[in-house]
């Protein structure tokens, strides 16, 4: 509708109804009915860890159920001891000393960079968002009033940003710059001296940076994690935080994360917090602050079995003709480009997207932002390998052009999941469709740019 339609004559508002679903929760939530529905699915749409909770954090979590102070409303900015032990464990992970007032613990990190971004920007204030991305970095700019200003980086630089590049996105308009190391989708980690230019470019042209540190602990091989604030001491008072114990502590159904800033912006979020949500809850927050309070060795272990599975899939990636994969040095996700395989003849037809290689899902929502002129990735979240591998059969990702031999990319066109044969009732046969979410609106969208998740239907 117009602006010029009657108050009374417009449903939804022109703000919200602009926001996409986020397409890695649609996903997942399709993989999980059909599962329900007893269809053999295995999904990698949302990226979490395949572990349960650690014991030790669900124990504390039963035990604040019995203590009556739970049941009570608690500060907006979260429980004193717990922004007090977010600030020791910065301090012991990061090299970073805050204070417990720079602190605001959130429902997860959604919130937490909604509300930091909410608190920083005005209206036509730009944001610089490096690509591939996470889907809900652009939502959340669009719907503080800020406009995302994607910068694109492909495989041939390990999908990481230059200064170059930022500088050359930078206008009059620019107030801050995203980034985010170790980084979903890709799983590029910046290195210190990279993280360190970055950061004085930045500090250079006073511009603010947001940096998300959600994957700090889980780097692979000689890839080490880099706190921005940490080395450029100078962007402290331009520079927020975001961090959580979703994927660290595999804690991503607790909603618990935070934002570190100064104390104004902090201040200004909270303030938000205290009309949006009002607390976190008490039991989640108490869980939080048994796993930021404990040492890592469970960490350790989950990591290690990431560090396997990565290996693993992007070796099983690289068997494929056509296919060229990274290897991710952070996060869980492998990113491949399988550009090689466009045009190529698989089973009687020649795709030209990713969706065509398997199944599409038009105007499924906006999909990550990445490198145009017509590559494809699909996000293969690697924490989930082990399960995939327990499926009889399923013991390794077979060339793209393979018949019979393991689940691959189907033929088939079906207009819609659950359409058309999905099983020969061989586990050998099974055949996998790729829900691609297309990006619209946009640069990259214009460029043809599509993007991937595969689960088994």
């Amino acid at each position: 509708m117009s602006a010029a339609t009657p108050p009374t004559e417009r449903r939804v508002s022109a703000r919200i109804g602009a926001i996409s679903e986020s397409a890695t929760l649609a996903v997942d939530a399709k993989a999980k009915a059909l599962k329900a529905a007893g269809r053999p699915v295995i999904g990698f749409g949302a990226g979490e860890p395949d572990f349960p909770t650690p014991d030790y954090i669900v124990d504390a979590a039963v035990e604040a159920c019995k203590n009556p102070r739970n049941h009570r409303y608690t500060p907006a900015g979260g429980l004193p001891e717990l922004k007090a032990a977010i600030a020791a464990k910065t301090l012991r992970d990061s090299g970073y000393e805050v204070d417990p007032a720079q602190i605001l613990v959130t429902n997860g990190g959604k919130q937490a960079i909604y509300e930091a971004f909410a608190a920083m920007l005005d209206p036509g204030d730009e944001v610089i968002v490096p690509a591939p991305y996470w889907t809900t970095y652009p939502e959340s700019i669009r719907l503080a009033g800020g406009v995302p200003v994607e910068v694109v980086a492909d495989e041939t630089t390990g999908y990481r940003v230059s200064v170059e590049q930022l500088e050359a996105a930078r206008t009059e308009r620019t107030k801050v710059v995203l980034f985010v190391s170790p980084s979903n989708p890709t799983g590029a980690v910046y290195d210190r001296a990279q993280t360190e230019a970055i950061g004085r470019w930045a500090a250079e042209h006073g511009l603010w940076v947001m940096t998300d540190e959600i994957y700090e602990h889980l780097v692979y091989g000689d890839a080490e994690f880099t706190s921005l604030p940490a080395i450029v001491p100078e962007l402290r008072d331009k520079c927020v935080v975001v961090n959580g114990v979703a994927k660290t502590y595999a804690m991503t159904g607790w909603r618990v994360g935070w934002i570190i800033g100064p104390k104004d912006i902090v201040k200004a979020a909270t303030n938000l917090q205290s009309h949006a949500t009002s607390n976190v809850s008490n039991v989640a927050q108490a869980a939080a602050l048994a796993a930021v309070s404990g040492d890592l060795s469970a960490v350790e272990k989950m990591r290690e079995a990431f560090d396997r599975r990565r290996r693993t899939i992007v070796r099983m990636l690289g068997e494929i003709d056509g296919v060229v994969c990274p290897e991710p040095e952070g996060a869980f996700y492998a990113y491949p480009s399988v550009k090689g395989l466009l045009g190529k003849e698989i089973r009687g037809r020649r795709p030209q997207s990713l969706g065509r290689a398997g199944r599409a899902d038009p105007g499924g929502g906006r999909g990550r932002g990445g490198p145009g002129r017509g590559v494809r990735h699909p996000r293969l979240p690697a924490a989930l390998l082990r399960a995939r591998r327990r499926r009889p059969g399923r013991g390794r990702l077979p060339d793209a052009e393979a018949a019979g031999r393991g689940p691959r990319l189907s033929g088939r066109l079906p207009t819609r999941c659950g359409a058309g044969p999905r099983s020969t009732g061989d586990p050998r046969r099974s055949r996998f469709c790729v829900r691609a979410t297309t990006r619209t609106g946009n640069p990259v969208a214009a460029r043809g740019q599509a993007y991937g998740k595969i689960l088994g239907c």
